[in-house]
């Protein structure tokens, strides 16, 4: 029971836990989330975008920036773990 374990299962595990790192990677991307501040900030300069608008995006990116940062962090000491329903 346990070598099909070992032949059977554990590879996908191994391949659902690598998608699932990649994914978090992506979703939580501090790069991407960085240059998104700076180009809606470039947009409010340039006068496409209303005040109003620029504070609630930049608002809302800056939330998710500091998600990423700690998401980050979690992937960095191995701490992500996936909630099960």
């Amino acid at each position: 029971m346990f070598i099909i374990d070992d032949l059977l299962i554990r590879p996908f595990v191994t391949i659902a836990d690598t998608l699932h790192t990649m994914a978090v990677k992506e979703v939580y991307d501090v790069g991407t989330i960085q240059d998104e501040l700076k180009e809606t900030r470039l947009l409010y300069e340039l006068g496409e975008l209303d005040r109003e608008t620029y504070e609630t995006r930049s608002e809302q990116l800056r939330e998710d920036l500091e998600l990423a940062k700690e998401m980050q962090q979690k992937l960095l000491s191995g701490n992500v773990q996936v909630a099960q329903a």
